[in-house]
């Protein structure tokens, strides 16, 4: 994952190669579970007794930023909250193409110091298992 990573390819060819938000959103949670530990919390569908493997929400910080995708039904909303000395000083809505280039440049700048954020972040785009 060089300099010459192409965020908009990336975006595009995740988006394509998941059938529908559900599942987009899943595979993310999937390789990103190990990588981000306790800076990804994940809601599953389903009631205290029973969780499903549905996600309804997640939220992932990655620097002074918060990652977030509220999925209803087959809608998505996200937000991209931007910290300062551990205060939110804003939140943006934006569109899931926008939410999906910008968690992507952050896990690059991540991926710049971790082997294990690196492997996670070229299974996302080029499919595969995290190792």
């Amino acid at each position: 994952m060089g300099d010459s990573f192409d965020l908009d390819l990336a975006a595009s060819t995740i988006q394509s190669n998941s059938g529908d938000v559900h599942m987009l959103v899943k595979l993310l949670v999937q390789q990103l579970t190990d990588v981000l530990g306790d800076r990804m919390r994940v809601e599953r569908a389903g009631g205290r007794l029973k969780k499903s493997d549905q996600i309804k929400a997640v939220e992932i910080d990655l620097g002074d930023d918060v990652f977030a995708a509220q999925i209803s039904g087959s809608n998505v909303q996200c937000t991209i909250g931007h910290s300062s000395g551990g205060i939110r000083i804003r939140s943006n809505k934006v569109d899931m193409d926008e939410w999906l280039k910008r968690l992507l440049a952050a896990l690059q700048i991540e991926a710049a110091h971790s082997d294990v954020a690196r492997r996670a972040l070229e299974n996302i785009v080029i499919g595969g298992e995290a190792q």
